[in-house]
């Protein structure tokens, strides 16, 4: 995977929290890793699949509790069940995260499409990236750790 296909996630995942928020959100990146597994480890993880000059998958994975502080802050009021507004809260900050990220790959001359996001509800779910290694980034926030999960490949294909 190309370098420059991760930063777009990391920046607009940051973008994002601090424009939705209206504050500024500290965040700090943690070790990257080559996820090997096919298995969810979160409670929540949104799912986007990309198409184009780019494709595979880029999933958002966070705990409950995680998703509950965002959507809090997003509303500016506490929320204490996760239910199908955060479920859709959460499943619109994949999508509006994805997009960012692939207008910004788009720039560096990689155009793609994005599926509607997909919301999966329990850890240990398979996911098969097939033949596309997965590079996972987790971002530690003030709302919780939310997992960045990156597996895309140039499209090569010809059209």
């Amino acid at each position: 995977m190309k370098v420059e296909f991760v930063s777009p996630f990391v920046t607009a995942t940051i973008k994002v929290l601090e424009t939705e928020t209206g504050r500024s959100v500290p965040v700090e990146k943690g070790q990257l890793t080559i996820e090997a597994s096919s298995h969810t480890c979160q409670d929540v993880t949104v799912l986007i699949g990309v198409i184009g000059a780019v494709q595979g998958i880029v999933m958002y994975g966070m705990s409950e509790r995680t998703a509950k502080n965002i959507v809090s802050a997003l509303l500016n009021e506490r929320v204490v069940v996760f239910n199908e507004m955060v479920e859709s809260a959460v499943a619109e900050m994949g999508n509006v995260i994805t997009g960012i990220a692939s207008s910004e790959l788009e720039k560096a001359g990689y155009s793609s499409t994005l599926a509607p996001p997909t919301v999966i509800s329990g850890r240990g779910v398979i996911i098969s990236t097939i033949n596309i290694k997965r590079i996972q980034i987790p971002l530690i926030t003030e709302f919780g750790g939310i997992e960045v999960g990156i597996a895309l490949r140039e499209n090569n294909r010809k059209n």
